[in-house]
């Protein structure tokens, strides 16, 4: 999911404080990752280079990225529409989105039917949907302007719940006004109608996360949320009922995964991406941190991953085959295996505050930048049976072969 917390013009929005640039060289490419140097095959790159490359989805064969910012003249108005049926991505089309400085999240419903945009910034702020009656055709359907969101919608997931479509859509916080979750019900998706909204989160509320009937809720330096929204409680999309939170160390939490193993059955782990302070093409910091839920209402960190000089932004993880895929910004992609038992380890294998080190587990398992000499700064990653696709701000769009065991 999408984040603002890097400092890039003067002209860039506020989603909590931008960071001041930190000045530092960029991590070099040959320096990313730590372990015995395993490198995911690159297969290609779609070139970007008229606007900073943010968000990213891919359904079959059709992959879009969404925008940030601005990069010399041009907006992060568009959303990119690209034909991934072969190894090269190639550029088919793109979306301008009406009164956007910035294209958030960028999300395509489980039947194909709609696709999502969040949309910043003050006081342009909203979401957008469109039909998706040809997929590399949008046609829209809904901009909307004005009330609570108008403030910004700085990330949205499509999500069903019960059989019925919904966007979670996290709204910006503003002057004398707070963060919230606004979630509308998209059963007629050309009017969204608004079923629950609640400010949350210090300083603000990131992005959220759903499946099974439970939302989690990424509360930044509240911690992580977990909700039931129509799940084994008695909660529901409408009435959110709050089983518990968490305070990850540190703090900044920015986004969640929560992991569903189909070779062992396991849903104990949750992924919890920290974001710490950070450069756009430079520097970037915050770790990976495992929260252990098998008692809901007492979740438990066990354990953490930490790339000296990078830090990590969104996931995507092959559950099938146990690897999490992980946005690192300067850092390229990491590649993790999480299949198992995260929270046990020898005493050689723990952080000094008695937490298990995934690294020395030996569970980081590659990494990926590009093909490229050059510095990166991957903002996203989807995996696909297919392929492994990265949006990196400064390049375009990246696709590599997945991880094997």
């Amino acid at each position: 999911m999408s984040s603002i917390r890097l400092v890039l013009t003067a002209t860039a929005m506020l989603t909590g404080a931008l960071l001041a640039a930190c000045g530092s060289d960029p991590v070099s490419v040959g320096a990313l990752g730590v372990g015995s140097g395993t490198t995911l095959t690159h297969v290609a790159i779609g070139n970007v280079s008229d606007r900073y490359t943010s968000e990213l989805w891919v359904r079959g064969n059709t992959a879009y990225t969404s925008s940030w910012g601005i990069r010399s003249v041009a907006r992060g108005n568009a959303v990119k529409i690209w034909d991934v049926s072969t190894d090269q991505p190639r550029l088919v089309d793109s979306v301008i989105v009406e009164n956007a400085s910035t294209t958030g999240d960028v999300q395509v419903s489980d039947d194909g039917s709609i696709m999502l945009v969040a949309i910043e910034s003050n006081p342009n702020g909203g979401v957008a949907i469109y039909s998706m009656a040809d997929a590399r055709k949008p046609q829209l359907l809904v901009r909307t302007t004005g009330g609570e969101m108008q403030y910004g919608v700085h990330t949205a997931e499509l999500a069903r719940v019960n059989g019925v479509l919904y966007a979670f859509c996290v709204v910006d916080p503003s002057s004398n006004v707070a963060s919230r979750l606004v979630v509308l019900d998209l059963s007629n998706p050309a009017t969204p109608r608004t079923v629950f909204s609640q400010a949350m989160g210090r300083p603000n509320l990131h992005d959220v996360f759903v499946r099974d009937g439970l939302l989690f809720t990424a509360e930044w330096n509240d911690g992580m949320g977990i909700w039931d929204i129509g799940g084994a409680g008695n909660g529901s999309v409408a009435q959110p009922r709050r089983i518990s939170r968490i305070t990850t160390l540190g703090g900044q939490v920015h986004n969640m995964w929560w992991i569903h193993d189909p070779v062992t059955g396991n849903k104990q782990y949750v992924l919890v991406g920290q974001e710490g302070p950070g450069s756009i093409g430079s520097t970037s910091s915050g770790d990976i941190h495992v929260v252990d839920i098998s008692n809901i209402q007492l979740p438990v960190e066990v354990a953490f991953y930490t790339m000296p000089g990078a830090g990590t932004h969104n996931f995507s993880v092959d559950e099938a085959n146990g690897f999490a895929y992980a946005a690192y910004y300067n850092g390229g992609v990491q590649v993790l295996d999480v299949r198992g038992d995260l929270g046990n380890c020898a005493p050689g294998q723990r952080g000094a505050d008695g937490r298990c080190d995934l690294q020395k587990m030996g569970r980081w398992k590659a990494r990926y930048a590009g093909g490229l000499s050059a510095p990166v700064y991957v903002w996203g990653v989807h995996w696909t049976p297919t392929g492994v696709f990265a949006s990196d701000m400064l390049h375009g769009l990246f696709r590599a072969s997945p991880a094997k065991r």
